[in-house]
């Protein structure tokens, strides 16, 4: 593509190097964010990431054989270079013209939320394919469509990314994308001009101020979806929002967002909303209400909490104009998630589940889940990652002392923290509600009061949690859910709670 065209996208501050004649514009190849990705004849964008900056790598880019480069401060180089006020919302768009807006074509789906994006997500996926759509799906897990797999090192990929997959969904004749949306991706413009058709918003709690510092910039970028993209591009005058009014911020959402929106909850009020449910540990049946009337439905889904996210997803399958028995059918064939309320089969007579709660929200949907329905003690092994939100960490620590008989208080991905510095200011909440404090021994033979214990090894906490069950008890392995590793130091290590489950259990 040339130069001229992808201009087109941007409002330049400066060009050097070219006059913008464009019978002389250079054709360019490929677009770049990484330097050592570069390739002869490519443009390169200089962005700010979270621990480098694109512009200390220009003379590299150059090196590679960069024709051109876009940057936010004024360079001096043998090449030309474009200086804009924001090169990742520059980049969002030159990668969109780029792959030709494969958005404008694509049925796009886009989840936000704190919590539920992934099962959202799955159920969505589901039930469109129920209605005979080829989906794709961008999320925390992977990103999939057609029968292929592919690794998803980010919930939302970097703008550039995410439009090289959407145009190859399209070349593959995918219909219809689902799409998780971080509050990263928001904030750092990632689906700036990827136009979507549908908004979904599931819920909002603490979580990731490491990165937004406090939860008014934390839901900032979260109604971003909602007061920006949903009302930008080809889409806008059609674009519709699915909203959980069960959270107060869906109902602010309401106002925010002025299209059409699709309300979801438990109350009257709502387009869709739930009649009569029942949850146990075989999972959630009940009645749905809808402005195409009533169903009745089985998920093998646990938890009230989910029960949220299946009203979001009947809330997609509305806006698309589905027939019922279609969002019926698409709801009972989505069989579990992976890492989310995962039960690990087992002959022992205990119930256990691994689940990636790792924000104080999540955590106590799954336990309060669980206190509802579970017939002996729970026990709970979780930990807080490091280089994270701190804040999280006693409140975490907290709600895990109320809701569980045993607390197991152990490392998720410490990173660059030690591991019993977080560990100490979990303990911090955990001792609010629970004083005692069990030794690693004194397990070895069960225990009787509600209490809590620090195994900082993950693996070795695993192994006590479960040996200290006893028939009839609930374990609930937190945090991790569908990763098959541990960040620790700079090191990363094979690691998959499922896995360490199972070991355990078969002994």
């Amino acid at each position: 593509m040339k130069l001229s065209d992808l201009l087109e996208t941007t409002t330049p501050i400066r060009v050097t190097g070219w006059t913008q004649d464009k019978a002389k514009s250079p054709e360019i190849g490929s677009i770049h964010y990484r330097a050592q990705d570069v390739l002869p004849g490519g443009l390169f964008v200089a962005i700010k990431g979270l621990k480098a900056d694109g512009h200390d790598f220009i003379d590299d880019a150059l090196a590679r054989g960069a024709s051109a480069i876009v940057t936010e401060k004024p360079v001096v180089a043998d090449s030309i270079c474009i200086e804009v006020l924001n090169t990742r919302r520059v980049l969002a768009a030159m990668a969109s013209r780029f792959y030709n807006n494969p958005s404008e074509t694509l049925n796009i789906i886009g989840i936000t939320g704190t919590n539920g994006k992934t099962t959202t997500a799955f159920l969505i996926e589901s039930i469109l394919s129920a209605a005979g759509f080829h989906v794709g799906v961008i999320g925390t897990i992977n990103y999939r469509y057609s029968g292929k797999i592919f690794s998803n090192p980010m919930t939302t990929p970097e703008s550039l990314d995410l439009q090289r997959i959407l145009d190859d969904m399209g070349k593959d004749r995918i219909t219809h994308v689902v799409m998780e949306v971080s509050s990263h991706a928001l904030d750092l413009f990632r689906v700036d001009n990827c136009w979507m058709d549908v908004g979904v918003f599931t819920n909002f709690s603490q979580d990731h101020l490491d990165y937004h510092r406090d939860m008014a910039g934390y839901w900032m970028a979260k109604q971003r979806l909602f007061s920006e993209i949903l009302k930008t591009g080809p889409k806008k005058e059609r674009a519709l929002a699915v909203l959980n009014c069960n959270d107060e911020k869906g109902k602010s959402l309401l106002e925010i967002f002025s299209g059409v929106s699709v309300t979801v909850g438990h109350s009257p009020d709502n387009l869709i909303r739930d009649k009569t449910f029942k949850t146990d540990l075989s999972g959630i049946k009940g009645e749905i209400i809808t402005p195409q009337g009533l169903f009745h439905f089985e998920s093998p889904l646990i938890g009230a909490y989910n029960l949220e996210n299946i009203l979001c997803a009947v809330g997609v399958g509305i806006a698309f104009k589905l027939p019922l028995d279609t969002i019926k059918n698409g709801i009972e064939t989505m069989v579990s998630v992976p890492g989310r309320f995962e039960r690990i089969p087992n002959e022992s007579g205990k119930f256990v589940f691994v689940d990636y709660a790792h924000t104080p929200g999540a955590l106590k949907n799954v336990l309060s889940a669980l206190k509802s329905m579970a017939r002996g003690r729970i026990i709970c092994i979780f930990g807080c990652g490091g280089d994270r939100d701190r804040e999280k960490r006693p409140q975490m620590g907290e709600t895990a002392g109320y809701l569980c008989d045993l607390a197991v208080i152990t490392s998720d991905n410490p990173r660059s923290e030690k591991p019993m510095e977080i560990i100490r200011q979990i303990c911090i909440g955990t001792q609010k509600a629970c004083r005692h404090h069990y030794n690693r021994s004194d397990l070895k033979k069960g225990f009787e009061k509600k209490g809590y214990v620090i195994e900082p090894d993950r693996k070795e906490a695993i192994h006590l949690g479960i040996s200290a069950a006893r028939a009839g008890d609930t374990v609930l392995v937190a945090g991790k859910g569908h990763e098959n590793y541990q960040i620790v130091g700079n090191r990363i290590i094979s690691f998959d709670d499922r896995l360490e489950a199972e070991k355990v259990l078969l002994n």
